[in-house]
């Protein structure tokens, strides 16, 4: 079962395009799929991956013959898991440059083409990010005729029950593919593992020459819980005996492989407000909930896993969220274009939102929770309280 991805339009319109594709995302998002199915439409396709040592070694080592033997006299070629060679950029831009070929490739870790290749392949690549399936993505595959309804907004309580119920599922395992798709919890779960053992023994371990994986997951099942909460580097330090220097590269580490996503602040005033200090957020609650050995959507950290998922939903959009806080301890857990969004458990708004709002006069506020629909007007601003259903 297939199920069409949201980023796949904008790929299709670079395909007539000289320029290299590189699709990045995490191990199991779904990139070689997508692209495999993207391609399907057209003739006079190559596809290898650098996965087989053998043909990494060829395309390190002896651009020429890798280019006589899969680029010459194909249209396409789709180089998957590109981040298994070191400096690709070097071979990507001499292909591009000597050979009449549409290159596409993917790979799991965000460092090797954002960082590495990017210096070779100025004017030469578009970027793109696959991560796994956004809420309406999710719908698609659990009950399309029910995402019809979402996608216009145009249902009734009975419908915003289901789609409660679905986010409830969404919170609880994530939106790897597989996931989703596997049919039943025990298969969801197993899969899960899996992905993660994945993450850690060949995102991470080979990648980038880890030799310590008990600090490495001890470091990560501490930061799952502490999604939403403002990280302490030198607590994160001492708690899982990592020197400082550490802590740093192992948050770098997990940015590029896709597991956290560290979320800035929001200033205008550094003598009030909090300006360096990070919260932490998953991409993934599947991954989140594996790490933490905790499956219920129920449980105390519920609006901490609604926070991550306000968070995880903008970043798929490639849109950036901050949080605003002040040293005097007034916070709003996410601002967007200069307006503020509070997560809550129940419908209401708080001395803190408040606070923003009389700062910096913003026209729209939201209240996003499990509560109904509803609006107030307070000092300029509109206020809306949404459910969770109709605000993502």
């Amino acid at each position: 079962m297939y199920i069409k991805r949201e980023i796949e339009g904008k790929i299709i319109n670079y395909l007539s395009k000289r320029e290299i594709i590189a699709v990045i995302g995490p191990r199991q998002s779904g990139k070689t799929t997508m692209i495999k199915q993207i391609l399907s439409k057209f003739d006079n396709i190559n596809h290898v991956t650098l996965d087989d040592i053998n043909l990494l070694s060829l395309f390190k080592n002896d651009i020429k013959s890798f280019i006589e033997l899969y680029i010459k006299n194909y249209k396409y070629v789709f180089i998957d898991e590109i981040q298994y060679a070191e400096d690709s950029g070097k071979q990507l831009k001499f292909i591009y440059d000597t050979m009449d070929v549409k290159l596409i490739v993917s790979g799991s870790s965000a460092a090797e083409i954002s960082i590495q290749s990017l210096k070779y392949l100025v004017g030469r690549i578009f970027v793109f990010t696959l991560y796994p399936f956004s809420y309406k993505e999710f719908l698609s595959a659990k009950n399309p005729k029910i995402l019809e309804l979402y996608a216009k907004q145009d249902y009734g309580k009975e419908i915003g029950s289901e789609l409660q119920k679905y986010i409830q599922e969404f919170l609880t395992y994530g939106g790897y593919p597989r996931v989703v798709l596997a049919k039943d919890v025990e298969e969801k779960r197993l899969v899960l593992a899996n992905i993660y053992n994945t993450l850690l023994l060949r995102e991470i371990k080979d990648l980038f020459g880890l030799s310590e994986n008990e600090k490495l997951v001890k470091f990560i099942k501490t930061l799952s819980n502490q999604i939403g909460n403002l990280l302490n580097y030198s607590e994160l330090s001492s708690f899982t005996s990592i020197t400082f220097p550490q802590v740093k590269r192992y948050l770098q580490i997990l940015e590029e492989t896709f597991i956290c996503q560290r979320c800035y602040s929001f200033s205008s005033n550094k003598r009030t407000e909090i300006v360096r200090t990070p919260k932490i957020y998953f991409l993934d609650h599947g991954i989140r909930n594996i790490v933490n050995d905790n499956f219920n959507s129920d449980s105390t950290d519920k609006g901490a896993l609604y926070e991550n998922l306000v968070f995880s939903e903008y970043l798929k959009k490639s849109i950036e969220l901050k949080y605003w806080r002040t040293k005097s301890g007034a916070e709003v857990d996410f601002i967007l274009n200069n307006e503020p969004i509070e997560i809550k458990s129940i419908p209401k708004t708080s001395r803190s939102f408040f606070s923003f709002i009389k700062k910096y006069q913003p026209k729209n506020g939201y209240i996003i929770s499990e509560g109904e629909k509803g609006a107030i007007e307070r000092d300029g601003c509109n206020i809306s309280f949404l459910p969770f259903h109709k605000f993502i």
